[in-house]
């Protein structure tokens, strides 16, 4: 059925009669969309823009939107969302509700479809200004960081004194590694709005990734300062891992859990960081017993199945066999530049990187998200959100296909390169479960596989309040469970790419360490440099949990601390079995 197409008089006839309406009872929210519409229609692209504006002014009161909006409140998604596409079909341009459908799909961790969503509102409304901003808070979330600044500095050009649009820039640099502007902001926002807890802890975090430890500690204790409830500040302190409690904030600490009335999330907090400071005070016993309370309210927000991470493990292996990759041999983009270090948290890779950073052909960055955007992409091109699914997408990528990945990466990781070195560290624990795809996308990145005792790697993992994830940390047995999986899944590459990962064990790190750093050099291709043995002069910035340590001399304090806890670990080596007997040696990856 064709499109009947007005005449311009109708046309006109119709905008003046719309406009009529709209003067007359400016308070309809539909009234302003349909004289946008037709402004649109008719070719008056600032007109309409203009109007969709004034549809946005008046949409709070529009009673449909009014429902979706307490719908979304409450978080009744379901019902939120089928208020909102219902609406959509009779009125596809409200660009307010095309906004609230993109925060719904944003709360669903669907940010691809939040992207399009916002992509049409902007276009029909460009002076959208919420839009706009809440379009540069999925870009950061999609690890577009680039296209999150531009849009950011278009919305501050217009309003330069916005502190949410400030704050969410200062964000976006401390992604890209830029921590000192984003202090800088930081430190301006909170000149104006001391009061702001949350701007403090955001400060606080960066002070100390870029290494001004006591700033940081100043801006933790601000927060606490402000709100005397918020564990996560607490935390904080714990979480620079050279940080003593006194008497005096354990026993406030103390004080905030035995309230009936504080919530999970801040009970967590106020639980790992109590645990801690009872750790440096040799009370081992009454440090677990908060740690384990920790991990329990902690899975209980995020639930993990290890069942499924095995079988999912399971089939991949049986993918990635050596004829797969003996008929893909030489495909992919040949550029050497990324050095991975992949393991699981806690591993020792922070020590890995600060000495090779420390070399002058070298730049460190940070855990790196673009892998994880690759898979996130090859998901979405197999049709299916499931963890598994990139690997099946991956397995019918043409040899062009393979080296437009690693070229991808490559652009997506220039951003954080500042130093113009020839080769740069991508330091992702996680990406031990990529080895496959990097070694497809960039056959000649090296990768170094970080390893340490599986005691001392999962309990340290036990007693780390990650902030997303690692799902499996907050149960011994998972934790063993997963060191199993990660060992015999290394294991596989180990027989099916002989040579392809290098591993570097921490306890011959700590023992033997010019020898270990010579052979990890070596493994690079690169010459041996006394800086890296001078790792902890290096004052590049650090964001994971050991940031203060490694700005320290290798010290042999860290590779037996799991031993004080060692009664209460039998549901850790139950789960271990065979690895832990294994251990420095490599499992049969065969169950």
């Amino acid at each position: 059925m064709g499109v009947a197409v007005r005449e311009p008089e109708a046309i006109g006839d119709g905008l003046d009669r719309l406009r009529r309406i709209a003067a007359a009872d400016p308070g309809q929210a539909q009234i302003w969309r349909r004289l946008a519409d037709a402004l649109d229609a008719a070719g008056d692209r600032s007109g309409a823009a203009a109007a969709y504006l004034e549809h946005v002014r008046h949409a709070p009161f529009d009673p449909v939107l009014m429902r979706a909006g307490a719908a979304l409140h409450g978080n009744e998604i379901p019902a939120a969302e089928r208020l909102l596409k219902t609406h959509l079909r009779q009125a596809p341009t409200d660009v307010a509700a095309i906004r609230m459908l993109a925060e719904l799909a944003v709360r669903l961790d669907r940010c691809e479809d939040a992207r399009n969503l916002l992509e049409r509102c902007l276009d029909l409304a460009p002076d959208f200004r919420e839009a706009r901003q809440h379009y540069a808070l999925v870009l950061h979330r999609l690890n577009e960081p680039a296209a999150a600044l531009a849009e950011l500095d278009r919305l501050l050009r217009a309003m330069p004194e916005d502190p949410a649009a400030r704050n969410l820039k200062a964000a976006v640099l401390c992604r890209t590694g830029d921590y000192e502007p984003a202090i800088a902001i930081y430190t301006q926002l909170l000149d104006e709005h001391p009061q702001q807890a949350q701007v403090w802890l955001s400060c606080g975090h960066a002070l100390k990734t870029a290494g001004h430890t006591e700033r940081a500690i100043a801006a933790y204790r601000r927060c606490i300062d402000l709100d005397p409830d918020f564990g996560e500040a607490y935390w904080s302190l714990a979480n620079l891992k050279t940080f003593r409690f006194d008497g005096a904030q354990i026993e406030a600490m103390r004080g905030a859990l035995a309230r009936a009335d504080l919530a999970d999330e801040h009970r967590l907090h106020f639980e790992f960081a109590l645990a801690k400071a009872l750790e440096d005070r040799a009370e081992y016993a009454a440090a677990f017993a908060h740690y384990a309370k920790a991990n329990a309210l902690r899975l209980k927000l995020v639930p993990y199945s290890a069942d499924d991470t095995s079988a999912r493990l399971q089939r991949t292996r049986e993918t990635y066999s050596a004829d797969f990759f003996r008929v893909r041999a030489g495909a992919g983009c040949p550029a050497p530049d990324p050095i991975f270090i992949v393991g699981l948290p806690r591993a020792g890779s922070t020590l890995i990187e600060q000495i090779l950073a420390s070399h002058p052909q070298v730049e460190g960055t940070m855990e790196l998200p673009e892998l994880v955007s690759l898979t996130r992409a090859l998901r979405e091109r197999a049709g299916s959100r499931a963890p598994g699914a990139y690997h099946e997408a991956l397995a019918r990528c043409s040899r062009e296909e393979l080296r437009e990945l690693g070229e991808a990466y490559l652009a997506g990781t220039r951003i954080h390169r500042k130093l113009g070195r020839p080769f740069f560290i991508d330091k992702m624990p996680n990406n031990f479960a990529h080895v496959g795809l990097i070694h497809l996308i960039l056959p000649n990145a090296k990768i170094v596989d970080a390893r340490r005792h599986p005691l001392a790697c999962c309990f340290s993992g036990f007693k780390q309040h990650f902030a997303r994830g690692q799902n499996f940390s907050y149960g011994l047995e998972d934790l063993g469970r997963y060191w199993r999986d990660y060992a015999e899944w290394m294991a596989h590459f180990d027989t099916v790419l002989p040579g392809r990962v290098h591993r570097v064990h921490y306890e011959a790190m700590v023992a033997a360490t010019e020898t270990e750093v010579r052979r990890l050099l070596a493994h690079c291709g690169l010459p041996f440099d006394d800086a890296c043995l001078r790792f902890f002069e290096n004052e590049r910035p650090v964001r994971t949990a050991s940031s203060e340590q490694v700005r320290q001399p290798i010290y042999r304090d860290g590779v037996d601390q799991w031993r004080h806890f060692e009664p209460w670990l039998a549901p850790l080596k139950a789960a271990l079995g065979p690895a832990l007997a294994a251990y420095p040696f490599a499992l049969d990856f065969q169950r």
